[in-house]
């Protein structure tokens, strides 16, 4: 018969055991391979439980590069001319953010509320023009090699961080009305061309797609050249309007709705 000093080691080795944890309370077991379909699940219900608790009605996605820095932390004259250029971006994704979020955000019913992937440049422009009209904005900020930090301007009730691609898309589009893509890089076009896919194949209803940076636009990608070829068709080219202003941006979106925010989501 076990003395009672080891029958309590015992017990203790039983309740320290990984075998004896909850398995939802175990991290290890929810790391493991075989539960990445659960982990997908999740990620897929925590942002819409706290989104409808927090009743978000519908979304504008803001895309662009995490590279633009904000006028105000760049030297009076940088050395690269392509400095102050782009700074001029994330001044129209603060004032676009700004007016958009002031105008259609209500008190009983959230619509238009800008939605970031959560981290610098015209991301933190966009969250902060909502943040500085005394509005809330999204943040779907995502784990990388080198970790991108959420910007401070997000809401913190609506900051979320995704370690899926896959699950990030989906959440920028469950709510989207509009969406506006500033310059950027290799993910800023992956989830442009994206959206645009789901609109002309139809596995999306059509929204506004805006493309801020006429000159930039046109050089990235030769539109004309795609129909020309007949990789597109004329209509296609209907999908999407470039601008140059946050007032250009905004008045895209009243034209589009009329002057009066949207009350159903866009995409099911």
């Amino acid at each position: 018969m076990p003395e009672p000093k080891d029958l309590e080691a015992l017990d203790r080795a039983i309740l320290d055991s990984p075998a004896y944890r909850m398995a939802h309370e175990d991290i290890d077991f929810l790391a493991l391979e075989d539960l990445r379909p659960v982990r997908l699940q999740l990620e897929l219900l925590k942002p819409e439980h706290v989104l409808r608790e927090e009743g978000i009605g519908s979304t504008i996605v803001v895309f662009g590069s995490a590279r633009i820095a904000a006028p105000e932390t760049g030297p009076e004259t940088p050395a690269d001319p392509r400095t102050r250029d782009h700074a001029r971006y994330y001044e129209e994704a603060r004032r676009f953010a700004h007016g958009v979020s002031k105008r259609f955000q209500q008190q009983d019913r959230r619509d238009f509320v800008v939605v970031t992937g959560g981290g610098p440049g015209i991301m933190e422009a966009a969250n902060r023009g909502a943040f500085e009209a005394g509005a809330r904005s999204i943040g779907l900020n995502i784990t990388l090699p080198h970790e991108q930090a959420p910007n401070p301007y997000i809401s913190p009730e609506l900051a979320f961080r995704f370690r899926y691609f896959a699950l990030r898309k989906m959440h920028f589009l469950l709510r989207a009305r509009a969406l506006v893509s500033f310059p950027g890089g290799f993910g800023t076009l992956d989830e442009l061309f994206e959206v645009l896919t789901l609109v002309q194949t139809g596995k999306m209803a059509r929204i506004p797609i805006v493309l801020v940076g006429t000159a930039f636009w046109n050089r990235v990608v030769d539109f004309d050249y795609l129909l020309e070829e007949g990789f597109i068709s004329a209509s296609d080219l209907q999908l999407f309007v470039c601008v140059d202003t946050a007032e250009e941006i905004i008045a895209v979106l009243e034209t589009f709705y009329g002057g009066q925010p949207p009350h159903e989501a866009a995409s099911g």
